[in-house]
């Protein structure tokens, strides 16, 4: 008999699921609580252009997620020169660091404030740094933690630095280092001529949600079925706990024999039966960062030649700015207009959160002015507000404590296999995700014993592939 599987969610990590599943010979259902499919790695079309929920660059060395994207995108796909700039007084710098745009764009006083710093913190660092603020000042000195690092975070994340789980640092930043960054701008390129991820990405010519469009086409096309607008209220179990299938929003009751949860760890624990109390608390202690993107369409073709900024800059409330015509002309078609992307980050009871799509729109546009990087004499011609709730597993001090019990309870929990971003409380890129939804059809099909809460999102692996290696 073939097995019958159903997978909660159609992200990145749900549809990879479903497509190495249905490859193998499996029934699938997917089940999305939304009218598209993607999760927060869609495309869509706006103002007869096409763009993404903020930047979603592909990039990685893992074999079987290159697969994945060759099979899916074949060589429609354009290698885009990649260019991320961190906005600071007024002033770009590059990133990752470069030391001597650092020194070209500071006051001599903050250089030296800069070195002292780091000299100082070289002798009194910080024991066993707990926290994101501890972490990043052992490694770069307080006034460098404090220009490049503190306030984009803190918008992000909505705590302190000094609540933020030294994790957050060591996962994301641990392969910057102040000292390479000095030798690399003595020494330079040289012998190297290869581009490596840093220098270019691959990108779906029509979008990143490609990927996930085709991988849908491909779980139908092969008997499995994706239901969209059928939000899912529980997983089930039967009297020794055992996974039997899901009970849909209105009710409806559908049996599997194993259920690969991607909606929130947190909705998802409160939905199974007989759990701990001590469980419970532990994942009510565990929260999530909603989004709001802010899309304008701008009278230019030619604004700034980055992919995305990061905005730093404390006296705006966006976080991140990504421009769509700097990614591949399939994007913006035969239109001259310029799509960008505003990034503002919100709990639920944050007042923005609750404000009125026209007031966010107005106060985009005041801050692009603000930042002058649309100037006063462009017109922008339109503007579109999207929200994305829970979208940022928050890594507040202490987290793992939490998330290891409710892991290690889950665990127990036989038939179900709770992945991705949403799914396994972990600040996943597109790429974690992917592998993720593979490595769950493996245990499914392979019966192989992979411990899936041990997929990290260590970028050191991302960065140094050279291109070629990668994708040609």
């Amino acid at each position: 008999m073939k097995k019958q599987i159903i997978i909660i969610g159609a992200g990145p990590a749900g549809l990879s699921c479903g497509y190495e599943l249905v490859k193998a010979g499996v029934e699938v259902d997917i089940y999305e609580a939304s009218s598209y499919i993607g999760g927060m790695a869609r495309s869509f079309d706006l103002w007869g252009q096409r763009v993404d929920m903020g930047p979603h660059r592909f990039f990685s060395k893992e074999k079987h997620i290159n697969e994945f994207f060759i099979t899916m995108v074949k060589d429609d796909y354009t290698l885009v020169n990649r260019l991320t700039r961190i906005y600071y007084l007024n002033r770009f710098f590059n990133y990752p660091i470069k030391l001597f745009n650092v020194l070209k764009n500071l006051p001599v006083i903050t250089i030296g404030q800069i070195l002292w710093e780091y000299l100082r913190v070289k002798i009194f660092s910080f024991k066993n740094p707990a926290t994101f603020e501890e972490w990043v000042s052992n490694r770069f000195g307080r006034k460098l933690f404090e220009i490049f690092f503190k306030h984009y975070s803190e918008k992000l994340w909505g705590i302190p630095c000094s609540k933020i789980d030294a994790d957050w640092a060591a996962q994301r930043i641990k392969s910057l280092s102040l000292w390479e960054a000095v030798i690399h701008a003595i020494v330079g390129n040289t012998g190297n001529k290869h581009k490596t991820l840093l220098d270019q990405f691959a990108y779906p010519n029509n979008g990143t949600g490609t990927l996930y469009e085709r991988a849908a086409d491909f779980i139908t096309a092969h008997g499995g079925k994706v239901h969209l607008q059928m939000p899912v209220k529980s997983v089930m179990q039967d009297a020794t706990g055992k996974v039997t299938g899901i009970e849909l929003k209105d009710g409806t009751i559908k049996t599997a024999e194993h259920v690969v949860s991607t909606m929130p760890l947190t909705l998802m624990v409160k939905g199974l039966q007989n759990v701990p109390k001590d469980v419970i608390y532990a994942s009510e202690q565990l929260y999530f960062r909603n989004t709001i993107l802010a899309y304008l369409e701008v009278d230019s073709m030619e604004l700034f030649s980055d992919n995305w900024i990061y905005v730093h800059s404390p006296e705006v409330k966006h976080g991140r700015i990504t421009n769509f015509r700097n990614w591949s002309k399939e994007l913006y078609r035969d239109k001259k207009t310029t799509i960008l992307c505003m990034e503002f980050w919100a709990f639920d009871n944050d007042p923005i959160w609750k404000d009125k799509d026209e007031n966010i729109a107005e106060l985009a546009k005041k801050e692009i002015r603000f930042l002058k990087l649309v100037p006063e004499n462009l017109k922008i011609l339109n503007a579109f507000i999207l929200r994305v709730p829970s979208c940022y597993p928050v890594y507040e001090t202490g987290y793992q404590v939490n998330l290891k019990k409710v892991e290690n309870w889950l665990d127990t929990v036989e038939n179900l296999i709770p992945i991705g971003r949403y799914g396994a409380f972990k600040y996943n890129n597109q790429d974690h995700s992917i592998l993720m939804g593979i490595l769950a059809a493996d245990k499914i099909t392979k019966g192989l014993d992979t411990d899936l809460w041990e997929i990290n999102t260590d970028i050191e692996y991302q960065e140094t592939a050279r291109i070629k290696d990668v994708l040609l």
